[in-house]
């Protein structure tokens, strides 16, 4: 016989977890060179969320240019870095809001919402870099957006399904609480 209430307790971690498993890949495509690249040989261009890099195909140097002389490249990477900034202060939050012995399902309800604020402004950076990128900055040769970019959207994904369970965790208080009885199914000889 499996009780909710041991087995919930345990698992009230695994939010937490996700949501640093997010900061994770959040740091990952702040730090990465791969938000745009080459697709193959010769490798001419490769792009970040801060600089725009283009060589020549004999040329062993990259010639590297700041995005942050864009309107769009500023506004690009200052979206996706609130939203991620929002994303730690979550995660602390949850960590607090999970340590102490009686969860505040309130407060958890709370960090759900932060947690749409946190997709919304990850989503608006995500979405106008490629977009004014390719308006913007001349593309040499066949370019694909690339793994850094990647782990950017992949941060988004676990945010919002995060979300979604930050919000819904209080429907499931006593539940995860262990304050109902469990049933017992028997059959009378």
């Amino acid at each position: 016989m499996v009780v909710c209430g041991l087995a919930c307790w345990r698992c009230r971690w695994l939010l937490p977890l996700l949501l640093g498993l997010a900061i994770i890949m959040g740091i990952i495509a702040l730090a990465g060179r791969g938000w745009l690249e080459s697709e193959s040989e010769p490798y001419v261009q490769q792009a970040s969320l801060w600089e725009s890099c283009t060589r020549g195909e004999e040329d062993l140097n990259w010639n590297c240019e700041s995005l942050m002389d864009y309107g769009w490249g500023r506004a690009a990477a200052a979206t996706y870095l609130v939203g991620f900034v929002i994303l730690v202060i979550c995660f602390a939050l949850a960590v607090i809001a999970f340590s102490i012995e009686i969860l505040r399902f309130n407060f958890v309800r709370g960090i759900g919402g932060l947690l749409f604020v946190v997709a919304a402004f990850q989503i608006i950076g995500l979405v106008i870099y490629p977009v004014k990128f390719t308006e913007d900055i001349p593309l040499t040769g066949d370019n694909m957006f690339s793994w850094a970019y990647g782990f950017g959207w992949a941060s988004t994904v676990v945010v919002i399904g995060c979300a979604f369970f930050f919000c819904c965790l209080p429907n499931w208080e006593d539940e995860v609480l262990g304050n109902i009885k469990p049933t017992y199914y028997y059959s009378s000889p």
